[in-house]
């Protein structure tokens, strides 16, 4: 004979799938909004730097190096490190710009 609980199946399956994955879910909304999303913020302020660039401007390169932009293309910059000395670099190796 197979007793009564046995043989029923279990009323509760949904609330145990919920109460498994509500920690999951909660992990990702503070990893969202501890992580993800400021570095998207960054990433936009960042973008929005480099599509800003013009001539005349100082900047600081990644490498540290400081220079005033003399020609602006699509994709590259070219820069003046010193007298009669000028560099090619991508828009992206730009760090900031100094006031």
């Amino acid at each position: 004979m197979v007793p009564l609980a046995a043989a029923q199946p279990a009323a509760g399956g949904t609330a145990e799938i919920v109460s498994l994955l509500l920690p999951f879910a909660i992990v990702f909304v503070i990893f969202y909004f501890l992580i993800i999303r400021p570095q998207q913020k960054e990433q936009k302020k960042r973008q929005a730097m480099l599509d800003a660039l013009k001539k005349g401007q100082r900047v600081i390169t990644v490498g540290g190096i400081f220079g005033e932009i003399t020609d602006v293309k699509e994709d590259t910059l070219t820069l003046r490190i010193a007298d009669k000395v000028e560099v090619k670099t991508t828009r992206s190796a730009v760090s900031q710009v100094l006031k």
